[in-house]
């Protein structure tokens, strides 16, 4: 994968990774096995493992598991000598040597196990931790950590730890905005991701990488805690735990419930059970591009994901009127997107928030704002040819709602009985916010009810499933010992049961693996607006998740505003080319967040959203590569650089100036993949008009603040050649 070349500051480089085989070697003190390209090591005295790179160029050494056990921390200090099983296995990256180490006999403690497997042929590791209760006694586990490194020397990427960046991925799209920090800039000390990690060095090009490849019932928290001043960090110690939702959600939708409120997991486990940990993805590579996408990958294989539908195209209310949509702009706007965009393939019509009494009662209809109810509106868009489309929040409760007054029982309770109201989640309307427990069959009904209604009878064919982050709580459930996940995941069951196969359901608000196999479609960015920062601050999300489009869920970018707007909300026509350019380097869903009408009289803004170019890559369906997703320059704020081959001969370069000052920008063809003894025609991607023809071409890339620039690059036939 292309990067940017540190040394010059100007040219894309690729970086070549060279496997390496070694022997398998022992020590007195250690049970070792060389392969490529890592090497594994377990410590045949404290059971500690370590993994180092073939040419020891990075590596992670001393890792130890540990347990919260009755609200107590088990470690392996706390056990005598570990039993240490070594054997051939295979799993889902292929052959691999696995390690099965046992800290038993500990008086009154239950075992802790933990299983590594080590690839063979690829620079990847999986780790699981399993609590035995070998006890007489029921347990209960708070916590189940598969990863614990407590020595500042840990982590060796082989460069100063002051070049490293670190990109956490977050506990929805925007809890909290993805953002990639150097390690320095760091909350508190530390840098928190959820599902995701990725620690790079931009001197030596290292980087560490650790993602969760399960969700069956924890979350999986990865932490990097920080020693020394901003401007000379340390790595005090790293974890990954799979635990529950609690740490997160007393931060966002509980920020400010009551103690008895923020309830903390804690599963039993009966003498003779185990519990096990979710598994871990552990990498140590010199291709961060590649570890993404080779977790995304497994993502897909083991989860069974939904990527086959062709990307949704069309528009949505919410940025077009946010609260203040009804039937007649409702109406006016589905007219208007069948006579002049259906046949481009923007059909999707897509009503948001509003349209219903509370959430929780969508059946409902708001009859100040759809007097004829929003099913009428949605099958008046089946008639124009055009795919219905609704929001929902499936899990939230408003006390505003029919299932409030009705079915009290059918919420998500606290210790006490009583039930969990979201405080920091309060609805639009004014409405207090609880959760429905997906695992009471009342609940369960009410949801086949609610989604067999919006599909069957309504016609619905795409439904967006948001705010599952806020809803995401620990607490009591009507089936005993259901963790938050598991609730959530029994729920989006429940209702892919009751829609069907070939409705499409898009994933907003939540957490990014737990629906994957379920859902269609997933939020991938924070939500945008009408102005450049809100387009600015999602771009960073985008460029992070471009591996999980087409592996985790085709990707929903959010929509794209072009009409020119006014005061706090204007676009001038390079902003909105930058905003129209992040949907299509997401390689996902298209949607337009403007009042349609409007482009009547903006014929230049119509023009973007008709583009053929920008329609050709948007059927593609292809994320475009953030070369510069770790290494871009300082100057640059942010990932800027997209490339995307979208077949042998044709390919598109895309350059975002996200800063408030002109920038420049030298990007050598070669660099980005294409071959040096070829020629290639260079066009500009809005309007064809060809900029060079050339044998090892360099762009010299200049442009304004706000703005992006777009390269249709062609290889030259020898034939065609003048």
């Amino acid at each position: 994968m292309s990067r940017f070349d540190r040394k010059s500051l100007l040219y894309l480089c690729a970086f070549a990774v060279t496997s390496l085989l070694a022997g398998c070697t022992f020590a007195a003190a250690q049970v070792k096995q060389s392969s490529t390209p890592l090497t594994a090591s377990v410590d045949a005295r404290s059971g500690s493992f370590s993994l180092d790179t073939s040419d020891r160029s990075a590596a992670l050494h001393g890792a130890a598991v540990a347990a919260k056990v009755d609200r107590q921390w088990l470690r392996a200090a706390d056990y005598g000598t570990p039993a240490i099983v070594h054997e051939h296995a295979t799993g889902e990256l292929g052959e691999a040597q696995s390690w099965t180490v046992t800290y038993s006999g500990a008086s009154g403690k239950p075992d802790l196990i933990y299983r590594l497997r080590l690839y063979a042929n690829a620079p990847f590791a999986d780790i699981q931790a399993t609590v035995r209760n070998s006890t007489a006694h029921a347990i209960t586990v708070q916590d189940i950590r598969s990863l614990e490194l407590a020595a500042p020397s840990g982590i060796q990427l082989g460069g100063p730890e002051a070049e490293d960046r670190v990109l956490s991925d977050s506990f929805s799209e925007d809890r909290p905005e993805m953002k990639i920090h150097d390690l320095g800039d760091a909350s508190n000390q530390l840098h928190r991701g959820v599902g995701s990690q990725l620690l790079y060095n931009r001197k030596s090009g290292e980087s560490l990488f650790a993602g969760a490849l399960t969700s069956d019932r924890f979350l999986t928290i990865l932490r990097i805690h920080l020693a020394g001043t901003a401007a000379a960090p340390q790595i005090a110690a790293y974890e990954a735990d799979s635990a529950g939702t609690q740490e997160l959600t007393r931060e966002y939708s509980l920020s400010q419930a009551p103690p008895k409120d923020q309830v903390e997991l804690s599963v039993t486990v009966d003498p003779g059970k185990e519990l096990q940990s979710e598994r871990l993805l552990v990498s140590l590579d010199r291709d961060y591009h590649r570890q993404l996408e080779t977790y995304g990958s497994l993502i897909r294989d083991l989860h069974h994901a939904r990527v086959t539908s062709p990307a949704p195209m069309g528009w949505w209310s919410w940025t077009a009127y946010y609260a203040d949509l009804d039937e007649t702009k409702a109406r006016a706007n589905e007219e208007w997107l069948a006579k002049n965009l259906k046949g481009l393939g923007y059909n999707v019509f897509h009503i948001d928030e509003g349209y219903s009494v509370a959430r929780g009662d969508y059946l409902t209809p708001n009859m100040k704002l759809f007097s004829s109810g929003v099913g009428e509106v949605e099958k008046k868009a089946a008639a124009l040819g055009l795919m219905p489309a609704i929001w929902t929040a499936p899990f939230e409760v408003s006390d505003r709602s029919w299932v409030y007054w009705n079915h009290p029982e059918w919420l998500v309770r606290n210790d006490a009985g009583k039930p969990i109201r979201l405080t920091g989640a309060d609805s639009p309307d004014g409405g207090r916010l609880y959760v429905l427990d997906p695992t009471h069959p009342g609940a369960q009904q009410y949801l086949r009810k609610t989604y067999s209604t919006i599909t069957k009878e309504w016609g619905v064919q795409y439904i967006k499933l948001d705010f599952m982050e806020d809803s995401c709580i620990e607490g009591t459930y009507y089936r005993p010992g259901t963790t938050a996940l598991e609730a959530q995941r029994i729920g989006l069951e429940v209702i892919r049961s009751a829609v069907g196969d070939s409705v499409l359901l898009d994933k907003d608000g939540s957490v990014m693996l737990n629906p994957v196999g379920i859902v269609d479609i997933g939020r991938v960015s924070q939500d945008t607006g009408h102005n450049f920062k809100t387009i600015k601050a999602s771009a960073t999300g985008i460029a992070a998740r471009y591996f999980m489009n087409r592996k985790f869920f085709v990707a929903d970018p959010d929509a794209f505003m072009v009409t020119a707007g006014e005061g706090e909300n204007r676009f001038n026509l390079e902003e909105a080319k930058a905003s129209i350019a992040l949907s299509a380097v997401s390689g996902g869903m298209m949607e337009i967040g403007n009042d349609l009408p409007s482009l009547d009289a903006q014929p230049e803004r119509l023009a973007l959203i008709e583009n053929p170019r920008l329609l050709a890559m948007a059927r593609l369906g292809k994320a475009a590569v953030p070369v510069d997703l770790m290494s871009y320059l300082p100057e640059d704020l942010q990932p800027s650089i997209f490339f995307l081959g979208e077949d042998e001969r044709s390919s598109v370069l895309t350059v975002f100036n996200w800063s408030d000052s002109d920038r420049a920008h030298s990007i050598a063809l070669d660099a980005l993949g294409l071959k040096a003894d070829r020629s290639y025609r260079v066009e500009d991607f809005w309007d064809g008009k060809e900029i060079q023809s050339c044998r090892s071409c360099v762009l010299d890339i200049r442009q304004g603040a706000h703005s992006v620039r777009m390269f249709k690059i062609t290889e030259v036939p020898e034939s065609l050649k003048k």
